[in-house]
């Protein structure tokens, strides 16, 4: 029996080391001769090994179906992702019968890891609890304590003020990117892009829905106010310093939130201080994108989908509850072109609850909806903006398609050629194919394409699937695996300086002269993702997983209704499936920012005893209070 178990903790240890130092791109290149075949040292190889031996054998598991589910999903992710971040393909699992061989290993190693993981972490899920910070000495500490216990919103918000401060004065007045500068010259209806994409509305018009009209006005009017007051660059500092303060509140009110339910001060502290130091904050804090301001609606939705599930089943709603929310659900969908499916995949679940005030749920939803489809049918339409391409919600088609031409071109029919042609450009189409990114297909879509032209393309599509559906497996999973494979870093933060909206003297936007600032922030910004453990915290694929383990949690504890709050950071990630680029920290700032907060609520309200909560506990003690 003993021989057995150490038998079977060699193998498992053996498994697991190789599987996370053996070089498999080596193998798969003939290149092994003599050179080392694992990616570190051999010490750190045997050192590994022993690790692993020494847990195996110690600890003795047992896994549910869930947790199963998880080890076979987060090998699988693991398989894949390095296959794909090395070959832009799944040849290092499939590319012939010796690499199919060492990847059953290799999977199995994983797993066994992971299984050993999940376990730990369940245990620790279940068991620990954030002590209570205490002190009897009247020390400068004790009095912050004090008042970010006293007045959590106002103190939190301060504090990231404080912080932030360094990133503000660097940055002046913003960090604009691509997107925010296109905008803001449709905003001055000047010609863009995105205007040739598009069957024009009107021919003195020059914007289009490509992006949020609503953010692009925000932008362009910062701008103009700041030209009454004193230069374009005071105004756009106008919008950084708005949009930064919309973002401290956000988040300020989610330690709040933590004060409302009774959890521990250190916790508080605790997401006080990511808020404070992690560099995602600050940076997309000062970024002109319109994600900051969507992923702080986001997070204020999901909130607002917890105080139902917490105190609000069992009473009716308010009429200023009824506007305040509505007005809520109306901005997150006007904010991003996308957030109308957040809204459509979380907000019906509600009315599941049989508890619920239904008729006012119905009455928040329907108006919501009703107002967002005037403003974007018919307001929107009548100020002459043009619509959107179709071709942003065809990347996933089109990704296929390309890559079939790129590895079936030869076999491609006269005419199957011609209906590509008629959509996207036959010609150039495998030179403009990028595995990881949709844009240099998706930007050559015939905006004059018809109907007909369209269903004969489509017609072709679906022959090329029933053909070769590895191909278009393999060019979906190429452009969603880093959403997740943790391993996968790219796209994190913009630093750069922008001067598109320079040209032509449209606006004056500059730096100032404090470069070394800027250099030594930049640093610390793209260098956070590489810090080994903290670094995690704004790692995509790592944030998509717990995000799994927060579901398999709230399922296993009895608490589906809590999965209800879970729903928008779940839809935000499978946006990010379809969207056209591949662990675009954008795409996925909605649940990468909201994850700390969301990992300390669930597990208090899972694992608290009473498991009730009652309206009277938290009598007079509103947000305002906690100011």
């Amino acid at each position: 029996m003993k021989d057995s178990i150490q038998l079977k903790s060699f193998i498992k240890s053996l498994l697991t080391t190789l599987a996370l130092t053996l070089n498999v791109l080596i193998i798969y290149q003939n290149k092994v001769n003599n050179t080392n075949i694992f990616q570190v040292e051999l010490s750190t190889v045997a050192l590994l090994f022993a690790l692993f031996y020494f847990l195996y054998k110690k600890k003795k598991i047992k896994l549910d179906s869930g947790s199963l589910f998880l080890a076979h999903l987060f090998s699988f992710f693991m398989l894949f992702g390095n296959s794909y971040l090395k070959l832009d393909s799944w040849n290092l699992v499939f590319g012939n019968l010796k690499m199919m061989a060492i990847s059953a290993f290799l999977y199995l190693g994983y797993f066994y890891l992971f299984s050993y993981l999940i376990h730990f972490i369940e245990n620790l899920w279940l068991n620990f609890s954030f002590p209570e910070i205490k002190g009897k000495r009247r020390t400068l500490f004790r009095k912050f304590r004090q008042a970010l216990e006293e007045h959590p919103i106002r103190t939190s918000f301060l504090v990231l003020l404080i912080f932030w401060s360094i990133y503000i004065i660097a940055f002046y007045p913003i960090i604009l990117s691509p997107d925010p500068s296109f905008q803001i010259k449709m905003y001055f209806n000047e010609h863009t892009k995105y205007i040739d994409w598009v069957i024009r509305r009107s021919p003195k018009v020059n914007l289009t829905t490509h992006h949020p009209i609503i953010h692009t006005f925000l932008l362009g009017g910062a701008i103009q106010l700041g030209r009454l007051i004193g230069s374009d660059n005071f105004g756009l500092l106008i919008y950084s310093l708005f949009q930064t303060a919309v973002l401290a509140a956000t988040l300020s009110y989610t330690i709040y939130y933590t004060k409302k339910l009774k959890i521990s001060n250190s916790v508080r502290l605790l997401l006080l201080a990511i808020y404070a130091l992690v560099p995602m904050f600050p940076f997309y804090a000062m970024s002109g994108v319109k994600d900051t301001i969507y992923t702080c609606l986001v997070i204020l939705y999901t909130m607002f989908l917890l105080d139902i599930l917490l105190f609000k089943k069992d009473r009716k709603f308010s009429l200023f509850e009824i506007i305040e929310n509505t007005c809520l659900i109306i901005l997150l969908m006007l904010f991003r072109n996308n957030g109308i499916y957040v809204i459509l995949l979380s907000l019906p679940f509600l009315f599941l609850i049989r508890k619920l005030d239904q008729k006012k749920m119905g009455v928040i939803l329907g108006s919501s909806l009703a107002i967002y489809f005037v403003i974007v049918k018919i307001v929107i339409p009548g100020m002459g903006i043009s619509d959107g391409s179709i071709r942003e919600a065809l990347s996933i088609p089109f990704q296929q398609t390309a890559r079939y031409v790129k590895e079936h071109g030869e076999s491609i029919k006269k005419e199957e050629r011609k209906a590509i042609d008629k959509v996207l450009g036959y010609e150039d189409l495998k030179e403009r194919y990028d595995p990881i990114k949709a844009d240099p297909v998706k930007n050559e879509f015939n905006k004059d394409a018809t109907s007909e032209d369209l269903k004969e393309y489509f017609k072709f599509w679906f022959q090329g699937l029933l053909k070769h559906p590895d191909t278009y497996l393999q060019a979906t999973m190429n452009n969603v695996y880093g959403y997740f494979y943790p391993n996968s870093t790219r796209w994190y933060i913009y630093y750069k300086y922008d001067n598109r909206i320079t040209q032509n003297d449209l606006v004056d936007y500059h730096y100032n002269s404090l470069s070394g600032i800027r250099n030594v922030l930049t640093g610390y910004g793209v260098s956070f993702p590489y810090i080994p453990g903290i670094g995690l915290i704004s790692n995509i694929g790592f944030s998509s997983w717990v995000l799994f383990l927060l579901v398999y949690f709230v399922i296993k504890q009895k608490k589906k209704e809590l999965l209800i709050v879970l729903a928008p950071s779940l839809a935000s990630l499978l946006i990010c499936v379809a969207s056209p680029v591949n662990c675009y920290f954008r795409y996925a700032m909605p649940y990468v920012f909201m994850l700390p907060f969301l990992i300390v609520t669930i597990q208090f309200i899972l694992n608290k005893k009473e498991g009730n909560y009652e309206k009277k506990q938290f009598k007079n003690r509103s947000a305002d209070s906690l100011l």
